[in-house]
Formats: C-alpha cells, structure tokens, sequence
C-alpha cells in the first residue's frame, strides 16, 4: 500500500466529513453562479449586474424558471453542514446563503414587475449593461450591434411584467413617477440616430478596427438605432404616458403594497443584514438624529453665525459663497479633496488597491433626479446640474464616501481578492458598502479634510441625512407618512438643498428598505472599532484594522462582527489580502 493511500486511511473521520462539505458546497455554488451569468436582469441588492450584457428572457416563464432554480439551491445549501466547513468556506456559506434568500425572495414577492424606481430604471442602464465603454475589436462591436437588436423583445417584456405589476397593486407610487419620463423621451424623440448615447461608441473607433470595416460598423450602428432601438424607446414612452401613470398606485408606503408588510420587512433584512422591527429602527433613528443636532449647534456657533438654527439652514442654502459658478468649479473642488487624501491614506491603510478612478460629471439626461453623487471601482460621478443645489461645503463629505477612502476604495480592493468566490467578489451588500462610505466620511475628521466650521458642518449635515432616513424610510412604509413630511422633516433637520431633499424622499419612497444601510451599517462598523481599540489597547492598529474590515470583502454585517472578534482574539494582525494589492505608504 502506497504512502498516500495509507495517509488517507489514516485520516480522521471528522477530517473526510469536512473536505466532503467543502466540495459539495463549492460545487454547489459554482454551478448556481455560472447558470446566474447566463441569465439577464438579475437584480442583487438593487445594483443591476452585468450579466455577459444581454437584455433577453425576463418574462414570467423565465421568471418562474429562477424561481424553481434558487429554491432548489437554497434547498440543496441545507444539506450541507456549515459546521464541517473550512474556516474560509463558513464564511463563503453565510454570505452565499444569503445571497440565495435575497434573490430567491425578490423572485417570490415578483418585485421584476417593478423594474424601476425614482433613482434608476432598467431604460437607463442600458449601456452600462452591454458594456458601452469596454468596446475594443470588430467582435465587440458586432456583439454590441447584435444586443442592440434585443432592445425591442426586451423593452416588451418588461412593459409585460409591468403590466402585471398594474393589475395587482405592485407599481411605483405615482407621486414619484412626474419627469421619470424624460430621459425615455430624451431617446424616444430623437431624429438623428448619431445623437443618441448608443451611437458614441461608434464615434471614434480604435485602430484595431480597419477603416472599411469600421464605416459598415457605423452604417448598421446607425439602421439597429433607427429601426429598432429608438422605436422601442418610443414604445415604451406610449406605454408609461397613457398606462403606467394612469394607473399607478396613490399610496407610498411598502406595507401598502400586495404583502406589503411581509415584502417591507424583507426589504430591511436584504438592505441591513439584519432581521429589525421597522418601529426599534424608527427609534434609533430618533436618537441619532438628536445626537448629531446638538453636534450641529455646536459648529454653528463656532462659525460665528449669531441667529437660530433654522436661520442658518437658510443662510447656508442661499448665501452665493457656498455654491459653484460653473460645472468645472464643483468638478475641480471635488478633485482637491480627493488629491487631499490621496495624501493620507497611508496613515489609514496599509493596502490600497492599484486601480485609480476619474471624476465624471452625471449625464445630463439623468442628472436632474439623479442623486449629487455616486462612486464605483473607476469612476466617481459628480452632479453638476441645477448648481444652488450642489453646495460646495458638502463636497468633502461626497468626495470621501463616494471615492477614496470610501466606494472607489472598496470595491477595488475586492475586485483584486482572485483568491475569494465570484460571488463574493463580484457582489454587493449594501450595508457594508454603505456603511463603509459613511465610516469613510467619519475618516474625514482624522485625516484634516473638514478644513472650516462649514466643511464640519457639511459633514454633519451628511451624518444628519443618514440618520434622518432611518426616521423617514421607516416614517413613510411603515407609520405611513406623507410625501410632505419627509421632506419637511429633511428640510428641518439637514442643510440638504430643496432639490436634493425632494430627489432623495422620492428614492426613499420608490427604493424601500434600501436608505436604511447606511446608518446601520456605519453604526456597526463604528461599534466594533470602538470594540478592538479597548479591547486592544496599545496593541490596536488602525491600518490592521481597516485592512481586515476590507480584506473580508461585502459580507453581512454579524459576519463582519465575527470577523472583528477573531481579530481582536488574534492580537489585531495585519490580514493577508491573498491578492496582488500595492502597499501603502508605511512611513506618511
């Protein structure tokens, strides 16, 4: 008998128990994740994945058929002990078992007949989705071309399923739905196929594109627009006109809905990892709120300004200093804060992640209900329309949570893990990412970028927003608020201009659940900081501590506790990313 059969042999019970989990579990999630990529419009965490770009098969029948799929997943994970799991693999299970309960949820509370909300529609992400920006040979544009073509069936299935949505209840509250139109006309109306955002991929063609080849590109670029994309837009435009608004529900509250009460609690669970009752949170929020007010009166009164709170609010959204005079003033102050931090990073981390991100003004078709910001891996989107309502002592705050050392950070750090699952790197869960951009704006204090009594107070008043909405997220689906008392509540509370204070109570009654991670989750974070530096002692390192919060990627927030308790249990190490992540600079 060789060495190594007798050594297999040998091996304890509980030892062959354990490579037998590990497997089954590894095969189970390896299938499930390349049958979910040859799927279209999956909907994870409210964050459209990509999906190998197509826009086909969102129907009911395909509908049904994830739904038959991920409950057979969920109930092939119950057959396999997470006990018996290899450190690693226990916490791969908790984040994937959940990953599984969401999407398996949003299938059986049918929320696809929904596919928009005030913030984002399925119309809109079109581009992102078959990949616009990452075009490079004739068969990336002939693949583009050939998806172009999918627009029509695609659009018509989704006008289906809203119409399923009309018919029992299941809509967008109408209240939120006057102007959502216009970036469907912005498509719609067009006369010129070269005008439409579909066509720039076409403008300038790289050179790997032989210029023959590229002229025919651009002549079936041009027919694919005209006959079937713009017609689907014009299509669809009839439809939400004289259908959706119409008949879309008058009510705001997620408890309204079809098993509102049910769907609403769901909501919170996939939004904040936990499993709250709408009233403790409504209670948390209260307190939070009064926390951070009685924060704001004291940076009031050290700026000097000698009227009442309320006054100052309105001093603060009208007075012309706090406000840009052009797009690139608000584009170039963004970017001096974020070259700021570039500066101190390496006081707070000793990884940061190789990949750099740009400064992008919002799309002008979306950018007047679009929110004043938003951050990716590569990009950092800065809203520049309607400027009074972009004040410049908020930009900080922005600027930290949606680049570095908040989303642009985070996400690229987990896209270079090649050690971690698919799932877990490509996945999102709001209230660790929320969470971490909000921490991110805390981090703000340490590293000097609240530079005047208005910069702290535009941090606060962000601080004052997030927990603003755990009072009126809960307020409008749970205690049934009105549109009206959201926003005066916001107006009361925050230095939030009209506008975004309007756009943002929208998002809020459109998006339940999903306003709640924020708080939640920066709150756990900030928690369990406080936790490893006492627990620590002069041990605790602030960088080890970041890098592990990091290094573990979005995961629930109990999993992210465990985590941290391990750390402090361990003596706060520095944590292996298992990835080829450039160091940061040890000596700043």
């Amino acid at each position: 008998m060789s060495w190594l059969a007798l050594a297999a042999l040998t091996l304890a019970p509980s030892a062959w128990a354990q490579q037998g989990a590990d497997a089954r579990f590894k095969q189970i999630y390896e299938q499930e994740w390349a049958w979910r990529n040859g799927q279209a419009g999956i909907n994870n965490a409210g964050e459209a994945q990509p999906n190998n770009g197509r826009l086909d098969n969102v129907d009911a029948a395909n509908q049904q058929r994830r739904l038959d799929y991920w409950q057979k997943t969920l109930a092939d994970l119950g057959m396999v002990d997470p006990k018996q799991l290899t450190a690693e693999d226990q916490i791969n299970y908790a984040v994937y078992r959940a990953q599984i309960q969401n999407l398996l949820a949003v299938q059986q509370f049918k929320q696809w007949q929904m596919p928009f909300n005030s913030d984002s529609a399925f119309w809109s992400d079109i581009g992102y989705v078959l990949g616009a920006d990452d075009l490079r040979t004739p068969q990336d544009y002939r693949r583009y071309l050939d998806r172009l073509g999918e627009v029509p069936a695609y659009f018509g299935q989704q006008i289906d399923n809203m119409r399923d949505g009309l018919a029992r209840g299941f809509t967008v509250p109408r209240a939120v739905l006057d102007g959502r139109d216009v970036s469907i006309a912005a498509v719609a109306e067009l006369k010129d196929p070269t005008q439409s955002s579909f066509y720039k991929p076409f403008e300038k063609m790289p050179v790997s594109v032989p210029a023959e080849q590229a002229a025919q590109l651009q002549q079936e670029a041009r027919k694919v627009i005209a006959e079937k994309v713009i017609p689907a837009y014009a299509n669809l435009l009839t439809f939400f006109r004289n259908d959706y608004l119409p008949k879309a529900r008058n009510t705001l509250a997620a408890e309204a809905m079809p098993d509102g009460k049910a769907w609403y609690r769901q909501q919170i669970i996939e939004y904040t990892t936990l499993d709250l009752d709408p009233g403790a949170i409504h209670q948390v929020g209260l307190e939070q709120v009064a926390k951070i007010h009685a924060e704001m009166v004291k940076t009031m009164q050290a700026s000097g300004f000698k009227g009442s709170f309320a006054e100052f609010l309105h001093f603060l959204r009208t007075d012309p200093q706090f406000h840009a005079k052009t797009p690139d003033e608000l584009l170039m102050r963004s970017a001096w804060v974020a070259k700021q931090v570039d500066g101190q990073l390496g006081k707070l981390f000793g990884r940061l992640p190789r990949q750099r991100f740009a400064i992008v003004p919002v799309a002008p078709d979306i950018a007047p209900y679009y929110t004043s910001g938003r951050g990716g891996a590569n990009s950092y989107l800065v809203n520049t329309y309607d400027l009074p309502s972009r004040p410049l002592y908020n930009v900080a705050a922005l600027t930290l949570h949606e680049s570095m050392p908040g989303h642009s950070l985070q996400l690229a750090l987990a896209a270079e893990q090649k050690g971690q699952p698919a799932f877990r790197r490509e996945g999102y869960i709001s209230a660790y990412g929320e969470g971490w951009g909000l921490y991110s704006e805390y981090l703000g204090n340490e590293m000097g970028i609240y530079k005047t009594p208005y910069d702290q107070f535009g941090y606060l008043t962000y601080q004052m927003w997030r927990a603003c909405r755990l009072v009126v997220d809960t307020g409008i689906h749970h205690l049934g608020w009105t549109r009206q008392q959201a926003i005066d509540f916001l107006t009361d509370n925050t230095a939030l201009s009209a506008r975004e204070i309007a756009n943002e109570v929208d998002r809020y009654i459109s998006w339940p659940g999903q306003a709640l991670s924020y708080e939640l989750g920066y709150l756990k974070i900030l928690e369990l900081r406080r936790k490893a530096e006492q627990a620590l002692g002069t041990k605790f390192d602030i960088r080890h501590f970041h890098d592990t919060v990091l290094q573990i990627g979005s995961v629930p927030l109990p999993v992210l506790e465990q985590r941290i308790d391990r750390f402090i249990a361990e003596g706060g190490p520095e944590p292996d990313f298992g990835c080829d992540c450039g160091k940061g600079d040890k000596k700043s």
